[in-house]
């Protein structure tokens, strides 16, 4: 199994058909053998019996795993990248497709030249960014980014790009010290990376932003701000070792 494409899924009966069509077009004209591992987060709605269908495609390998409750992102990418996927390289990817999976072409050199995680980026030389978020969400998402350098939590511009890929070693190291659970989980395990001496690649990618996004940009900017303090204090306790 050389690919496992994690997608986390909450409430996402509207697009996730359309996100699977797509994966799993390209995946299926691929040479080498992949799958796709759904994580339904508790969804409330029919996200469950949409993903359920595409369970036994062939060639590429869908695999549906579903939690009770609600329990966050975070959660659920650590769950499919660490406790479900079995490839030797792992991404995970968000279920509105809004980097589309043609971009997987881009981590593969990286890969090869010695990478152990590659993160896709909105903000470097290269990157199309075709849809835009709203002007709010932009302006949290760079405000975020600047406080996240501040408190030197990371050297990348954009932590936040739901399409990162690591060896299976690179998940065995990163995701068990994982402590954050909910969107500012990305920018965790970048830091726990660095920690660990991981070698992270960055490529510009393709990007259209999705309207249904569930980002709020008060309540959840408050809950990233606080998640990102509970991050230093616990690298100056020593918790990522």
């Amino acid at each position: 199994m050389q690919l496992s494409l994690v997608i986390p899924a909450y409430n996402e009966e509207a697009r996730i058909a359309a996100t699977l069509e797509h994966v799993l077009a390209y995946l299926d004209a691929r040479e080498y053998v992949s799958e796709v591992v759904i994580v339904n987060d508790g969804s409330a709605d029919a996200t469950g019996d949409v993903v359920r269908r595409y369970v036994g495609h062939a060639p590429t390998v869908v695999r549906y795993i579903e939690h009770p409750e609600n329990r966050g992102k975070g959660h659920a990418v650590r769950a499919g990248m660490l406790e479900y996927a079995r490839g030797a390289y792992r991404v995970f990817f968000d279920a509105d497709g809004s980097t589309p999976i043609e971009e997987v072409d881009k981590l593969w050199p990286c890969f090869e030249s010695g990478a152990d995680i590659v993160i896709g980026s909105r903000s470097i030389p290269g990157a199309d960014v075709e849809v835009r978020q709203s002007r709010a969400r932009e302006s949290m998402g760079k405000v975020f980014n600047a406080l996240l350098r501040l408190f030197r939590l990371t050297r990348f511009r954009d932590t936040q790009c739901g399409f990162k890929g690591f060896t299976a070693r690179a998940c065995e190291t990163v995701f068990p010290r994982q402590t954050v659970m909910r969107f500012s989980f990305d920018a965790e395990l970048l830091y726990i990376a660095e920690k660990r001496g991981l070698r992270i690649a960055e490529v510009p990618v393709r990007w259209l932003n999705s309207p249904l996004s569930r980002v709020h940009p008060i309540t959840d900017a408050t809950r990233m701000f606080w998640d990102m303090v509970l991050i230093r204090l616990r690298a100056l306790t020593g918790a990522y070792r």
